[in-house]
């Protein structure tokens, strides 16, 4: 059986860092300890001066299959996970057609089975008339289900009272929600129509407001304590929207809290330069937003941190602000972002760790994954703070061949990503396709 003895590394896991060595044996890591001795077999890394985390579990991606393959496949999306680092994912129901059935859930889990890179689960996602299908969920199997609470289109957007407060009382598994107010962005839209003809991108924060955001992720909270629903807000934008979220641990929260890596990275000053590249549902807000939520990771009000990776072609996004599609590609360069935050002082590396992997395995109860630990899955990521990463689209891996962070130099670079004990990436070889990855199973 293949093994991989890992020296020297600074492993962050569960609070602490420590200078030690790692054998991987199979799938699974054998054995944490100082000074392990190397077989004659072993193949040797020396991770001296480096970081090794659990690799990052995002629990928010839209990898755009089936029907949305212009974009963005499992395949391709999956190979720019893994590069950054990123060892599972959680992957959106709005494609082509929408994942609203159990049946059509377990397509895209075919998909995946023969094009992933790393490991992977799918939402279902609620309409308003699916209940049925939501409760045949396994909670054992599935991840849960998304619920667009305005602000969608199509059969997933829900705003009906009676099929929402089903929802809540029904499901088997995990709500996760995108907390928009339609009508109060109806009323934003109105409004500015009256002061000006044509919306900019700097209008997408003032039509698409903490108003917008509070409304519905207010509402999506005091449904969860209705009925004590299992609920997780996804892509909180705002500083008005913290108080609704206990700080504190996750464990034995019923009610958590997500931010993703972009609204923690820019504001609206970095729409003149951007644009469209950065137009995103929730919009990305204002500084004071932005370190709100920074805030907010030390405090354990937000609970996660995720990429919402949405990835549309460069064409489909220089047209004008209103046709433009809303999304950006992430996960290649969400890892190397947080430790510019850890670079900058903002975070602390064993902070990354628990919002990128321990707190998504204890929140969605995977198992066996999202920490280092002897016994579970070998899912790490290799991080060197002394190699800088510059930013291209020559050196993107996202289908759609463009970044946002184009241009930036990260303080750190992804050196080595294994997936059940498999080098599936590396900074000297690229990305390895390896039949490694496997579906998530979950302990509830």
């Amino acid at each position: 059986m293949s093994a991989t003895l890992i020296k020297n590394a600074r492993v962050v896991n569960e609070g602490t860092t420590i200078e030690t060595d790692l054998r991987i044996v199979g799938q699974r890591i054998e054995k944490v300890a100082a000074d392990i001795a190397a077989k004659s077999d072993d193949h040797i890394v020396d991770a001296k001066g480096c970081y090794l985390l659990p690799g990052m579990i995002d629990d928010q991606v839209h990898f755009r299959e089936p029907g949305l393959t212009h974009k963005g496949s499992i395949a391709t999306e999956s190979r720019a996970a893994v590069a950054g680092g990123i060892t599972s994912y959680m992957e959106m129901p709005n494609v082509n057609p929408a994942t609203t059935t159990i049946e059509a859930l377990e397509r895209k889990y075919a998909i995946a089975a023969d094009n992933s890179l790393a490991n992977y689960s799918f939402y279902l996602g609620a309409t308003e008339d699916n209940i049925e299908q939501i409760q045949r969920l396994d909670p054992k199997i599935h991840c849960g289900v998304k619920v667009f609470m305005g602000a969608s289109t199509g059969d997933l957007l829900v705003e009906n009272p009676q099929a929402l407060d089903a929802i809540f009382r029904d499901s088997p598994v995990l709500i996760v929600t995108h907390c928009e107010n339609g009508p109060v962005i109806s009323k934003n839209t109105a409004h500015l129509q009256r002061l000006k003809s044509v919306f900019t991108i700097d209008d997408h924060p003032i039509l698409r407001d903490d108003k917008a955001c509070y409304a519905s992720s207010s509402y999506a909270v005091e449904l969860a304590k209705k009925h004590r629903s299992q609920l997780h807000v996804l892509h909180i934008t705002t500083a008005k929207e913290l108080a609704l979220f206990e700080s504190g641990p996750i464990q034995n929260k019923h009610i958590t809290a997500e931010a993703c890596v972009h609204h923690l990275w820019f504001s609206n000053q970095d729409y003149a330069a951007l644009g469209n590249q950065i137009k995103c549902n929730p919009a990305i807000k204002y500084r004071s937003d932005r370190d709100a939520l920074i805030q907010a990771l030390h405090t354990n009000q937000i609970d996660i941190i995720a990429t919402d990776h949405a990835p549309h072609t460069w064409k489909e996004k220089q047209v004008g602000y209103e046709q433009a599609p809303a999304g950006l590609p992430l996960v290649q360069h969400a890892l190397l972002s947080l430790f510019d935050h850890v670079n900058l002082g903002h975070l602390t590396v064993e902070q990354v760790a628990e919002k990128t992997a321990h707190n998504p395995a204890i929140r969605y109860a995977i198992r066996e994954r999202g920490f280092i630990r002897e016994g579970y899955y070998a899912d790490l990521v290799l991080v060197d703070t002394h190699s800088p990463t510059l930013v291209t689209n020559e050196n993107c891996l996202y289908h759609c061949g463009w970044s946002p962070f184009t241009g930036h130099e990260f303080s750190a670079c992804i050196k080595s990503t294994w997936v059940n004990g498999d080098l599936v990436y590396s900074k000297k070889r690229g990305v390895e396709s390896r039949d490694s990855a496997m579906r998530l199973s979950f302990a509830r």
